[in-house]
């Protein structure tokens, strides 16, 4: 172990400033975007773009959307001391040497600093003269906390916690901020321990990263801010078709093609808006036995183009599920063995992996991704089955890859965890986005890690059908959500957890939450579909799925902001309020795009506590009642409605009654404004063409030709052709 003490400036420009450092290491400084910069530590051949090889390009093109860094810097040598000062507008990170120190300050605030208590606050573990980890030990003061590492379903404060990337258990995402505004991000493929705050050091921010390089970007900004470059970065989200906002429904263990077909359509005459399909394991897709091909499963599916084509008649949609597992008891797995395509075992011989639900159980070996041509195969195949029809894919992988199993150029243990399933769902959305600018398309999974917000379309799967089981999913949502992923959608309860008749009461707070995502899907299991309830639970069913359609315009709205800035569909109250700390304690709360604040029901009565952030009012959108916020108010709210608050100064504009997304009016896509106050801001809605403009105490609005306005109570609506004016009631 060294300590990383001595620096001697190398050169300075614009862009960069080059130190040496101990054991011929080189540190680089980077202004990588405003308010960003990248330290870059290692050997200095590995610290030079333009030398690396093509493995390493391709895989600093799997993390890095924008390698090259855009931001300009001043370098400024600090007199008094043994140290530089690097400016960017009123953000300064301030290095010293002897003994090494960070210190990053925003409009001359400090935001994060390496941790004073350490005699050297960043260390490497050298082997043979070359580094193979690294320890940096930042300040963690007592009121300072840290959210985003992934995936949790306690405490969205991560202090106290040990996160480690690569092992399943922990879901992890690499972006880590907090509300008074920073951010970190360490990029590499390799395992990397965020211990924030934990018992034995609860000041200390510990990040160990085992690589040959250290590679951490610092963000200094609003949280907001922080999330539009960290997705600059790494990859902003691809957008899902406006079908894919509608209902799914989920084919059940057992069914077969035509039975979740004909329940789907019997469903929809009956009133029931649905759009998608969701075909289950095991995987439609299949590698055929004795040839290097993937099919679609011919004894379930025995013309594909006929059956997708009149669904497409239909106005039905298809989401299949595929698995890049080879079944060990066939000529084709000893071909691929042979060829090198499949993960191996320490003999050399290809891994074989007990069964899964996607091989019907039967035991596999997994295609090697790692491999280009392996890679291409996978990729072209699936192109080519989403144009004979299908239009979206479902891959999980339930398998965890042991420190024992080894890819075709000997990537293992933590680098292959991480490397493998990022290639498996990058290859899949570049299949289903195909030849569509901008990149649309849906890859429906439940795994994360990096790269994870560059594939829409995560799903949460509820663990069981009580309320319990509800806030599980609300707070995993919502945590994923605030490390980087834009969009998760839901499943209506859980078919294997079913012990009797369903709760009517759970079963309609939990739509209600749903109605304000991303998506959801129901289960084909008459237990689990609105049909099983009485006559008044199916008609307020309809009264919240009515809503859901109508706010279609919205929520696509809102996933082209996400897409263009990284800040999630549904952002939890740190992020959306991040100045207001006792926002913070309401942390089941959310808000829905920029305009909807979601107050979900969590248990059995019907009653909510709900806090209205400070600093605005907030319109009821139940009573249509106004409220100053920073106030708390307790509220009894109706099964077929859901606590929601429209944000003062915004505008929610709503589409018509639709039957499904096949009604989609894309020449008409609006019905109907509703106005929260004196409109300020322009709306959130899908292709958005509304502009507002104030002057001299009125807004002028242009784009609502036609549209029914339900303006808040004390203004009034004139109209003079294309221009709506509102102002103050005289």
């Amino acid at each position: 172990m060294i300590q990383l003490d001595n620096l001697e400036l190398v050169s300075a420009h614009s862009a960069h400033a080059v130190f040496e450092m101990d054991s011929g290491l080189s540190l680089r400084i980077e202004a990588h975007a405003p308010g960003v910069f990248r330290l870059r530590c290692g050997p200095a051949a590995k610290l030079d773009d333009e030398k690396l090889n093509a493995r390493a390009r391709a895989r600093q093109e799997l993390l890095l959307a924008r390698p090259e860094a855009i931001g300009e810097m001043s370098t400024e040598s600090l007199v008094r001391d043994s140290g530089w000062r690097f400016v960017q507008g009123d953000i300064t990170l301030e290095m010293h040497a002897r003994p090494f120190r960070l210190a990053l300050y925003r409009n001359g605030q400090l935001l994060l600093s390496t941790d004073s208590q350490f005699v050297s606050p960043f260390v490497a573990e050298v082997q043979n003269d070359q580094p193979e980890s690294w320890g940096l030990m930042l300040g963690l003061p007592d009121n300072t906390p840290v959210y985003g590492l992934g995936e949790t379903i306690g405490d969205f404060n991560r202090r106290g916690q040990e996160v480690v990337s690569d092992l399943p258990g922990f879901n992890y995402l690499p972006l880590a901020w907090s509300p008074q505004g920073w951010g970190v991000y360490v990029n590499t493929l390799s395992r990397v321990l965020h211990a924030p705050g934990i018992p034995d050091e609860p000041d200390t921010y510990q990040l160990f990263v085992e690589d040959g390089v250290f590679d951490l970007f610092l963000f200094a900004s609003e949280p907001a801010e922080i999330f539009n470059q960290y997705s600059a970065l790494t990859g902003r989200a691809g957008q899902p078709p406006l079908w894919a906002m509608g209902a799914w429904l989920v084919q059940q263990k057992g069914q077969d093609i035509n039975e979740i077909s004909n329940l789907a359509k019997a469903l929809r005459e009956q009133g029931l808006p649905l759009d998608a399909l969701r075909l289950g394991n095991p995987s439609l897709i299949q590698f055929q036995p004795d040839r290097q091909a993937l099919e679609l499963d011919v004894s379930r599916l025995d013309d594909a183009r006929r059956y997708f084509a009149q669904l497409a008649e239909e106005q039905w949609y298809a989401c299949v599920t595929t698995f890049p597992g080879v079944l060990s008891n066939t000529p084709l797995f000893a071909d691929l063995e042979d060829r090198g395509w499949l993960l191996c075992n320490e003999e050399g011989l290809a891994q074989v992996f007990d069964g899964v639900p996607a091989t019907g159980g039967q035991s596999f070996g997994l295609l090697d991704l790692t491999y280009k041509d392996a890679f291409l195969f996978w990729q072209e195949r699936h192109a080519q089955l989403i144009e004979e029809g299908a239009s979206a894919i479902e891959c999980k992988l339930p398998v965890e890859l042991p420190d024992s199993v080894s890819a075709r150029n000997g990537e293992s243990g933590p680098l292959l965890r991480t490397l493998y399933p990022l290639l498996l769902k990058n290859a899949l959305f570049e299949a289903v986005s195909r030849n569509k600018i901008p990149a649309e398309g849906v890859v429906l999974s439940d795994s994360l890690g990096l790269g994870s917000q560059r594939t829409p379309w995560k799903q949460l799967e509820c663990t069981g059908n009580d309320w319990d089981a509800m806030s599980q999913v609300l707070r995993s949502a919502l945590s994923v959500q605030a490390s980087g992923i834009v969009t998760q959608v839901h499943d209506i309860g859980n078919p294997d957890g079913l012990s009797g008749p369903v709760d009517p009461e759970w079963y309609l707070r939990y739509l209600g939450l749903s109605v304000f995502s991303a998506g959801f899907a129901l289960h084909a299991n008459p237990a689990l579909l609105p049909t099983a309830f009485d006559e008044k639970t199916q008609s307020q069913i309809n009264t919240l799925l009515e809503l859901r359609y109508r706010l279609i315009p919205y929520v696509l709205g809102i996933i082209e902001d996400s897409v263009r800035t990284g800040l999630p569909v549904q952002r939890m109250m740190a992020l959306a309020f991040p100045n207001d700390a006792r926002a913070q304690e309401f942390d089941t709360q959310f808000l829905f795009g920029p305009a909807l604040l979601v107050a979900p029901i969590l248990e059995p009565g019907g009653q909510v506590v709900v806090y209205l952030p400070e600093g605005e009012a907030w319109w009821d959108l139940n009573t249509g009642w106004r409220y100053e916020g920073g106030q708390s108010i307790s509220l009894a709210c109706a099964l077929d409605s859901v606590p929601v608050f429209g944000r003062e100064g915004h505008m929610l504009c709503l589409g018509p009654v639709l039957k499904h997304l096949g009604e989609f009016n894309t020449a008409r896509i609006l019905d109907e404004v509703w106005m929260f106050g004196m409109p300020l801001h322009n709306p959130v809605v899908m292709r958005n063409k509304i502009r507002v403009m104030q002057m001299q105490g009125s807004s002028y609005i242009k784009g609502l030709e036609g549209l029914r306005i339900l303006q808040s109570e004390g203004l009034e609506v004139k109209r003079r052709g294309a221009e709506v004016r509102i102002s103050r009631e005289r």
